[in-house]
């Protein structure tokens, strides 16, 4: 029997109460397997990899059992603490780490092992582990992206189903996934957070449409996901009916601390640095003056992070002044990212590694991983609402 802080692993059957371990003997686990474990090719991708060049990877960390670091044990997870989950996820970036499909393993496996019922965890929560199930999130629509709440897509009680109609966008490698989880209306005469619930539906149901979007890079990151009588069981109701806000808002301020992760900036700002060293403009005081200014806003960043960091660790509730990290984090990248295809002049405007006296650097990935750096997980304007509501308490 183990321990709520024990983890078995799948290919070794040895249990480990990862939580007991001093946090620089976690670090340097975790550090040590990453380095020895991960294919050196996939290291630092410039976009986000598909589930067919990931798989082999979810696959090892799943008979490891490490697919699932803030799981607790009993559902195939590492329970591990909020602290040690901070270092296992710095310690992926420190790396280069690809992101795989993991809308299953951050997003709503912790739903379900919070709000849903017992039923749909077993049913569920195996799979995703195993990496049979592959998850993607159905919020944003047409016109209701950062004002998610305007959302269209109904839900229409008919015996013991749901009938659901419209039309999802921006769904992240919907094209990879098996299942997606969305919330749709179920009461349209109520206040519009008040009528929403949240539900579980699978890919192989007659009458979803998953349709890829090409992004100004050329990639296939993103996808529209259409509707058209799907019948959802009852059964996949995720909470009570019409409870579907308060479930998705419980995602946001955890995501949020990551999204606000400096590794992004710190990376951009090496490239800037890289290139201006080729081009000589450590001798012109125009650029040094904004490269100051934006190490400067790099070092504020990190020191916020760190801030919001301590706050999970001594497991304290994060409040509406997570917003603050996710609007310095995409500005700070996204001027980065600016002033590296700036300085490059002509040739910063060309896909993949381009030759800067001597050195290449590839200029445009951060570029156009910027561009939505903005908006998605909040776009920076509802992110200052929030702020100018919640913390500063002003009113219209």
């Amino acid at each position: 029997m183990t321990t709520k802080n024990q983890t078995i692993s799948q290919s070794t059957g040895q249990t480990t109460d990862w939580n007991a371990l001093d946090t620089e003997a976690f670090r340097q686990t975790v550090r040590t397997f990453f380095e020895q474990n991960y294919p050196a090719e996939m290291r630092y991708p410039k976009t986000r990899l598909r589930w067919a060049e990931i798989k082999d990877w979810y696959m090892t960390l799943s008979k490891k059992g490490w697919i699932a670091p803030s799981w607790p044990q009993v559902h195939g997870g590492m329970g591990l603490s909020p602290e040690k989950l901070i270092v296992f996820i710095e310690e992926q970036e420190r790396w280069g780490v690809g992101r795989a499909p993991d809308m299953g393993i951050t997003m709503i496996g912790p739903l379900l092992i919070q709000y849903g019922s017992e039923e749909q965890r077993q049913k569920y929560l195996p799979k995703i582990i195993q990496g049979e199930n592959i998850w993607c999130q159905g919020y944003s629509e047409p016109n209701a992206g950062s004002d998610l709440a305007s959302l269209r897509t109904d839900a229409v009680e008919d015996g013991d189903d749901f009938i659901i109609n419209g039309q999802k966008t921006w769904t992240t490698l919907a094209q990879d996934a098996t299942h997606i989880f969305l919330l749709a209306r179920t009461d349209k005469t109520v206040k519009k957070q008040e009528g929403i619930s949240f539900l579980l539906a699978d890919f192989t149901t007659p009458g979803i449409t998953v349709r890829p979007i090409r992004n100004i890079a050329g990639h296939e990151e993103f996808c529209e996901v259409f509707f058209e009588n799907v019948r959802v069981p009852k059964a996949n109701l995720v909470g009570g009916l019409n409870q579907g806000w308060g479930i998705a808002k419980a995602l946001l301020g955890f995501e949020r601390i990551f999204l606000g992760s400096p590794k992004q900036s710190q990376y951009a700002l090496s490239r800037v640095e890289e290139a201006a060293h080729a081009l000589g403009l450590f001798g012109d005081q125009g650029f040094v003056d904004r490269y100051t200014q934006l190490q400067l806003d790099v070092a504020d960043l990190s020191a916020l992070y760190v801030r919001f960091v301590e706050q999970v660790k001594r497991g304290e509730k994060l409040g509406p002044d997570v917003s603050m990290l996710k609007v310095w984090a995409a500005e700070t990248f996204s001027r980065l990212a600016n002033l590296l295809v700036e300085i490059t002049g002509g040739s910063g405007a060309v896909a993949g590694d381009i030759e800067v006296n001597g050195k290449k650097i590839d200029v445009l990935t951060s570029f156009y991983n910027a561009r939505p750096a903005t908006i998605y997980g909040g776009s920076s304007e509802i992110q200052r609402n929030i702020l100018a509501a919640s913390v500063l308490q002003l009113r219209s």
